[in-house]
């Protein structure tokens, strides 16, 4: 069924692909950044909005009235600005833009969180209850992009409590794991700087990450099966998004020890190309499986 879909952040590394692959799936989307694409998608309506202005965030989708919003707007690395920034910044675009979509009456409302929020890499050491990660494990954000990415998860189920069990209007929050663009298996950087393939050839640009990825067609495609079982989904739902491997040339249980020797027994449960963050609950509920994976992207590019 056709939607109208307000897409935030739709000009950054994860947003145009979900603006490309909604528009292609027949969606009416605008696509809302401080920024306009350089490659803009035809009959998309790219709106320029600074989302930390509430006033302007509402009056915009007051014109659009979105029966579904995908907030991916944020601040997007950690440590890219100082701390009560990124915390302020992330937070309160989650507020906004979920507010405004409530005040209209949109149903199904998503919100880009992160697998950061986990904890892992944090100075003081990190020990989960197991390998791979999953929504059961007590996320444990140890910066302020982690933080502000499980307070946009907790803005999520606090409209879902608001509304009430009975309602109409539905939130989930998803974890993409370390987004991967299509441009960057031919070569580009991504967001750390650095190409895949020097991300492979060596295991300690991907260890602080626990060697997560994900393309990021994948996750749009996880956006597009998401909206349309919606109703499987309980409210204030949350789901990781992975790649169905990791992204690395030895097995984890080899390579985890050897930045986190503590993790050693845990990492000893991740058989061959396991990743260390399970997708099974998005492969369970929505019935999502990741199509792309290192291995045939870049065998593309050779």
């Amino acid at each position: 069924m056709r939607e109208t879909i307000i897409i935030t952040g739709g000009s950054g590394r994860l947003g145009r692909a979900v603006v490309t692959g909604f528009a292609a799936a027949g969606h009416q989307v605008i696509s809302v950044d401080k920024e306009l694409p350089q490659e803009p998608v035809p009959a998309v309506n790219y709106q320029r909005v600074d989302l930390l202005d509430a006033a302007a965030t509402i009056k915009l989708f007051v014109h659009h009235k979105p029966t579904s919003v995908i907030s991916l707007a944020a601040l997007a690395v950690p440590f890219m600005a100082p701390e009560e920034v990124l915390l302020r910044t992330n937070a309160s675009i989650a507020h906004n833009v979920v507010a405004a979509a409530v005040a209209v009456g949109s149903t199904k409302i998503v919100l880009a969180s992160s697998p950061s929020i986990m904890g892992y890499g944090a100075p003081s050491g990190w020990i989960p209850s197991r390998l791979p990660l999953d929504e059961q494990e007590t996320p444990r954000p140890w910066h302020a992009y982690g933080l502000s990415k499980y307070v946009a998860e907790q803005i999520a189920a606090m409209f879902a409590a608001q509304q009430g069990p009975d309602s109409t209007v539905k939130f989930a929050s998803f974890r993409p794991c370390f987004v991967i663009a299509e441009e960057e298996w031919e070569g580009s950087p991504t967001q750390q700087g650095h190409t895949v393939r020097e991300r492979l050839a060596d295991p300690s640009l991907s260890a602080p990450a626990l060697f997560n990825y994900v393309d990021a067609r994948d996750v749009c495609d996880f956006l597009l099966m998401l909206l349309e079982k919606f109703d499987r989904v309980d409210n204030g739902d949350v789901f990781f998004v992975g790649a169905a491997d990791a992204l690395a040339t030895e097995p984890l249980a080899e390579l985890i020890p050897q930045s986190y020797p503590e993790l050693r027994d845990l990492a000893s449960k991740l058989t061959g190309t396991s990743p260390a963050f399970s997708s099974d609950k998005a492969r369970q509920v929505l019935g999502w499986e990741p199509r792309r994976s290192w291995r045939t992207e870049l065998s593309q590019q050779d």
